[in-house]
């Protein structure tokens, strides 16, 4: 780490400690980023573990969504967000009231939405889901439920296929991951002869179809534990190669794509984490009734 960040990194730390603040940083975040917080993680182990520390102040170093998961989990929080422009497109791509006119088509349906979706969707739906735990969930709806699957397509289809189950996608999708090509996988393959291929399920198929080991991004970071391959192509937002590295020095990871750069996950720097707590800017507000319906759907999963 450069001086400059080293310097950021203790002025963040101290405002931390004196503010009683968690700072959280995604796995897609900067390295310099991850290397300040006190929890690095998936969005809803982020969430949850913030919520059983006794922090009064969540600074949640990632995209909107995940500040607004977190403040769904701590209601009793100041939950701030360095960088409010910081959003996801995917979650964009589907709105309450095309979630609601979908619902109308369908009546009866079972609406499970991935946890990348806003509050306001979270609460038009039955069950949340993550990426490790999504084949797992839709396995328990009864069989006689038709099942809506929202917002992304590409980990809807590879639940369809892992469970049997017939689902009604909405056709959203994540434009970072869509970014990694099979030709690519394969470049990375001829390159490091007896590499390993871990893909997140928000690839498309053809991508999925070459991979070892189709994780979330908690699975990839466990995964090399109990393996023995050296060398690791790596099919997601590159920013959690930092934690892959880290945690297994001795292999080597290289990304499926160069390209798969969040440009969303990078806006947020130490520079604005420090601001933002030191000015408490940034609150994230979910409106209670919102939060009360978003909740139920995520602690169904939960249980």
């Amino acid at each position: 780490m450069s001086s400059g960040f080293s310097e950021q990194r203790a002025e963040l730390r101290a405002l931390a400690a004196e503010r009683n603040a968690v700072i959280l940083a995604h796995n897609y975040q900067r390295a310099e980023v991850q290397d300040a917080a006190d929890l690095v993680g998936d969005s809803l182990e982020l969430s949850r573990r913030a919520a059983a520390t006794d922090a009064e102040i969540i600074v949640f170093c990632g995209v909107h969504f995940m500040a607004e998961t977190a403040k769904i989990l701590s209601p009793q929080k100041t939950v701030l967000m360095p960088e409010t422009e910081a959003g996801c497109p995917m979650a964009d791509m589907l709105t309450p009231e095309r979630l609601r006119a979908l619902k109308a088509e369908h009546p009866g349906a079972v609406v499970v939405a991935y946890v990348n979706t806003s509050a306001a969707i979270k609460a038009e739906t039955d069950i949340c889901c993550t990426s490790a735990n999504a084949v797992e969930i839709v396995g328990r709806v009864p069989a006689d439920r038709e099942i809506i699957f929202v917002p992304d397509q590409h980990l809807g289809d590879w639940v369809r296929r892992q469970t049997g189950r017939d689902m009604i996608l909405w056709p959203g999708y994540c434009p970072t991951h869509a970014l990694i090509l099979p030709q690519d996988v394969e470049a990375r393959r001829r390159e490091h002869p007896g590499a390993k291929v871990m893909a997140h399920p928000e690839c498309s198929r053809a991508v999925l179809d070459l991979a070892d080991v189709v994780t979330s991004t908690s699975g990839m970071l466990r995964f090399p534990e109990g393996d023995d391959a050296r060398a690791y192509v790596v099919a997601t937002e590159v920013g959690l190669l930092t934690g892959l590295r880290k945690r297994y020095p001795d292999r080597t990871f290289v990304a499926a794509s160069e390209y798969a750069v969040c440009p969303n996950m990078k806006l947020t720097t130490l520079e604005a984490a420090i601001h933002g707590l030191r000015d408490m800017s940034g609150e994230i507000i979910v409106p209670p009734e919102i939060a009360a319906r978003a909740l139920r759907a995520v602690q169904r999963m939960v249980e």
